[in-house]
């Protein structure tokens, strides 16, 4: 800006012997100016004082342009498909919904156990397990436990946090650009598909294993602190402006993108109903791992 102000007042100076304009060189600056030199004193002592000054030189910078980061590089091998959305499309932008963009409601660290634990039984044996998130279907280490806002449709607004169950989210430990997999379910949405996209961003993701464009039924997966696959999330972008009437569908086990650092946030819900992400019976598979008792 400085630089600026300057080459406009020496072209104003109507008996100044001025140089024609710089010109671009290999090292993308400009060579010191020919122009009378000048200076403006801005300390406010009656007006802009113009005086001598050394030659100014004058630079132009470029944006640095930097290679994207390998967490978020694209998955080999995987390509995408869409589905046509079952019934009508959410009644408002899918970034603006508490149900789909979970950035909205928030979360907040909680002490709880970190580790599975074990609920009265599950009667549903086709639901998601998320040890299948990972390409090494493990029981990770859960580094952080989380309990969601709750919301006020009334006012359109964040309430209170959820106070059951104890952790509506649970922070995984990962490593960072490990690859993340759609958790296998025994439902099929339509082509072979399990899940649809409700949402998506650079770092989360939202997972329905309904067509229906809402959470109003069936299981919702909410994944934090990913990078979706560039690909995916382009195409999710592309038909969310078209107007929702299809979306991005993954079939069990299919790649959506890689962690970003070393732990992703997961929820699960219910017919929209927050869950316990640890429940053993519910989501691993009474996997064996260290666990307690919940009532």
């Amino acid at each position: 800006m400085m630089a600026t102000i300057l080459l406009l007042f020496a072209l104003l100076e109507g008996n100044s012997t001025h140089a024609s304009l710089p010109q671009w060189d290999d090292q993308v600056s400009w060579p010191a100016a020919a122009v009378a030199p000048l200076a403006l004193d801005f300390r406010g002592t009656g007006g802009p004082a113009v005086a001598a000054s050394q030659t100014i030189s004058y630079h132009v910078f470029l944006p640095l342009t930097v290679a994207q980061p390998s967490d978020c590089a694209p998955i080999p091998g995987v390509e995408y498909r869409t589905l046509e959305v079952g019934g009508d499309p959410t009644d408002r932008p899918a970034e603006q919904h508490a149900d789909l963009n979970l950035a909205l409601r928030g979360y907040e660290p909680t002490t709880a156990y970190l580790g599975l634990v074990d609920y009265d039984g599950h009667d549903d044996s086709r639901a998601p397990q998320l040890h299948t998130l990972f390409l090494d279907a493990r029981v990770p280490v859960f580094a952080r436990a989380y309990r969601v806002y709750d919301w006020d449709w009334d006012c359109n607004c964040r309430a209170g946090l959820l106070a059951y169950p104890e952790v509506t989210l649970a922070g995984m430990a990962v490593t960072p650009g490990e690859v993340l997999r759609l958790p296998d379910s025994g439902y099929d949405i339509g082509g072979g598909f399990e899940a649809l996209v409700l949402y998506a961003a650079e770092d989360r993701i939202t997972l329905k294993y309904t067509c229906e464009d809402n959470v109003v039924r069936g299981y919702t997966i909410h994944v934090e602190g990913v990078c979706v696959e560039p690909r995916l999330l382009a195409l999710y972008r592309e038909w969310n402006a078209a107007g929702r009437g299809r979306l991005p569908a993954l079939r069990g086990l299919q790649p959506f993108g890689r962690a970003m650092g070393g732990e992703v946030g997961v929820a699960i819900r219910d017919t929209g109903t927050f869950m316990d992400p640890r429940a053993r019976q519910s989501w691993w598979e009474a996997r064996w791992a260290p666990g307690r008792r919940v009532d």
